[in-house]
């Protein structure tokens, strides 16, 4: 698939996508979601950090917003089911990744301050699900990345709190930088969980780009930021940690395979966001 089709369908669903807001006022620094005034992280995230300080991932960036019972949440839990309409949802979720790690990898390494990533980590189901999690079979064929994979510990119980003991790297990896990605943030708590069993592993970096932040409108702490970014519109030339948009980058030529070797590309160092 060439680049101008993956970009047709982001913009074809970029209607249905909501740009992460600026960290502060009410808007957490680790995860964009909801914060109460006067603090810098949500409850969720401030517990993290008390529950696991220095194992954490060095930055987590949201591509947007999936809001309860809109088009981007609905696609990201039916892609991995097998209903009608789960390939089409699939394929649209790989090419929102695909087209925003290649517009704005340096944003990220940037952001979590470390080298250009080496291995690729998906977080495991929270319901246990048998095999690869389908987000990895998306995005490996796609990405020049080594896999690492995390297995759920058969004692370990899905939660919405961190759970150190909750996964395992099944292999070390000394040293390495990691994108670790994940369909849906509610908590939290599983990716965080996923970047402290690859932190035990011996990994040196770990940056987490997660489809779609879990917003629910519903919920009264929510009701500011929703109100916030219902008054913007998505534009994949932006991301949640950068300040001005980047050039927009050439794409690759029709003849290059899809297979991607920009992630491999120089990054840039900086501050952590945590």
């Amino acid at each position: 698939m060439t680049w101008e089709r993956l970009r047709s369908l982001v913009n074809r669903d970029a209607g249905e996508l909501w740009p992460p807001q600026p960290a502060g006022a009410g808007c957490c620094t680790v995860c964009r979601g909801a914060a109460r005034p006067g603090y810098a992280r949500c409850y969720q995230c401030g517990a993290h950090l008390d529950g696991a300080p220095g194992m954490l991932a060095d930055a987590v960036v949201p591509i947007s917003y999936a809001v309860k019972g809109e088009g981007h949440a609905a696609r990201l839990r039916l892609y991995k089911t097998d209903a009608p309409g789960a390939a089409a949802a699939g394929a649209a979720l790989q090419a929102l990744m695909l087209v925003f790690l290649h517009d704005h990898a340096p944003c990220i390494w940037r952001t979590a301050a470390m080298p250009p990533p080496t291995r690729l980590a998906v977080v495991p189901s929270g319901q246990g699900r048998p095999g690869a999690p389908p987000l990895l079979g998306l995005l490996l064929p796609s990405l020049a990345l080594r896999p690492v994979r995390l297995a759920v510990r058969p004692d370990q119980h899905p939660g919405r709190e961190l759970n150190p003991r909750r996964f395992r790297a099944e292999s070390l990896i000394a040293g390495a930088s990691i994108l670790l990605v994940d369909d849906t943030w509610v908590s939290g708590a599983s990716a965080q969980s996923a970047a402290v069993a690859l932190r035990a592993a011996g990994a040196g970096h770990v940056a987490v780009v997660v489809l779609g932040r879990h917003i629910d409108p519903g919920d009264p702490h929510s009701k500011r930021l929703c109100s916030a970014f219902r008054a913007t519109s998505y534009d994949p030339a932006a991301c949640a940690v950068h300040t001005d948009a980047p050039p927009s980058p050439s794409p690759p030529p029709r003849s290059q395979p899809t297979r991607w070797p920009a992630i491999a590309e120089a990054g840039h160092r900086g501050n952590r966001s945590q």
